[in-house]
């Protein structure tokens, strides 16, 4: 910042988390002109940040920490302390000596999704209606082409949640294509549609997957220009400065012709959703069985638990390609190769052209624009029936 003397040395640094409210004065030139983002960590930051506050703590020599970092996308330095913290209180709890994996993988699920509520009683029927639930999110995930791996599932209540199931990437994700989104809101609806299914009478446990799912397909709609009727424009305007008594919220720049669009942009994408989860789980009725039998006995499944029992999930098939408008024809070409690529290629190192360009569009799939059919993504922790 100007207006220090140049021998005063002085260095002037500040922080906040809106930097979309501040005064512009504060940021022309001459003011606080660099601005440095301070972000949530990459696997490898988040290793260092587990490496760090684990020093003090008594790990087993198995507790493999760039595996919890991989187990914990999204975290803040905050977070991951958090969790060795509550990880090295659940070990002086049980009177052992050192961190084990068991107990890192407690502490994980308590940040995530709180405290286990131990003197939560639950019926046999509300508890199979959780396992269901549980299981319609967990095999729509597996039954879509886009979603990342379900890595667990559990139906013992935490927080305000009867159950959830953790569905996380491989690697750390920037960004979202817009069928990996189609598949989350498929994703998000299982709960709901197996409910349905099953049941034929849906309970109140799915309104934060509704909640999650409308959001999203809002987004897609509005910000992210994923609807061939509204077009890639952004529709609504952000208005903040809170600090001045205002409420944080959205200003309407468009007209009530361009609302009804939206909202049945919206509707379609959440029924088309509801559709796919439902031919989902109807395709693989005997795997949701076999599910909810396990989770019934054993309350918790991870990962390769999962793997076994979705073996036999027959998986949707792909979707049309999409096009923002019919005079915009798909194009045949795939993206460029490197030359990394091209000698793996040529090499034979375990890669195919399909694996390291993607598939190429088919002309055969195009298809007019109002004939697109929606659909969901997925991520993250379903809080289940909360």
């Amino acid at each position: 910042m100007d207006g220090f003397d140049v021998k005063t040395n002085v260095i002037l640094i500040a922080a906040t988390n809106r930097p979309d409210i501040l005064d512009p004065a504060l940021l022309r030139p001459g003011r606080f002109d660099r601005q440095i983002a301070v972000e949530a960590p990459d696997m490898i930051g988040r290793h260092r940040i587990l490496q760090v506050h684990g020093q003090s703590k008594p790990l087993a020599p198995d507790v493999d920490l760039l595996a919890v970092a991989r187990r914990t996308p999204g975290m803040t330095g905050a977070d991951l302390a958090n969790v060795l913290n509550e990880a090295a209180l659940l070990t002086a709890r049980s009177d052992q000596r050192q961190i084990t994996n068991e107990i890192v993988d407690e502490a994980i699920d308590r940040v995530i999704a709180g405290p286990q509520k131990r003197t939560r009683i639950m019926s046999a029927k509300e508890k199979k209606i959780t396992a269901y639930h549980e299981g319609g999110h967990a095999l729509v995930a597996a039954a879509m082409r886009n979603t990342d791996p379900v890595s667990k599932i559990t139906i013992l209540p935490r927080g305000r949640a009867l159950g959830y199931t953790m569905v996380l990437p491989n690697d750390d994700k920037y960004s979202s294509t817009r069928n990996e989104m189609l598949d989350q809101l498929a994703y998000a609806l299982g709960g709901r549609v197996a409910e349905e299914l099953i049941f034929h009478d849906p309970t109140s446990g799915a309104s934060n997957d509704i909640e999650k799912a409308t959001a999203v397909a809002r987004k897609m709609v509005t910000q992210f220009g994923m609807s061939e009727r509204v077009g890639a424009v952004k529709l609504g305007q952000e208005q903040g400065e809170v600090f001045l008594g205002r409420d944080y919220g959205h200003q309407r720049d468009y007209s009530e012709g361009v609302a009804e669009v939206i909202d049945s942009e919206i509707r379609r994408l959440i029924e088309s959703a509801h559709d796919e989860a439902w031919n989902a789980l109807v395709t693989n009725r005997d795997v949701l069985d076999r599910l909810v039998l396990e989770l019934l006995e054993k309350e918790t499944l991870g990962r390769e638990q999962l793997e076994v029992i979705f073996a036999d999930v027959q998986k949707r098939a792909e979707r049309p390609v999409w096009l923002s408008g019919d005079h915009r024809p798909v194009s045949d070409r795939g993206p460029v190769l490197t030359p990394a690529e091209r000698r793996a290629l040529e090499e034979g190192d375990g890669f195919s052209a399909e694996q390291l360009i993607g598939d190429n569009p088919d002309p055969e799939r195009e298809h007019p624009a109002s004939e697109v059919v929606e659909i969901p993504e997925g991520g993250s922790v379903d809080p289940g029936q909360g």
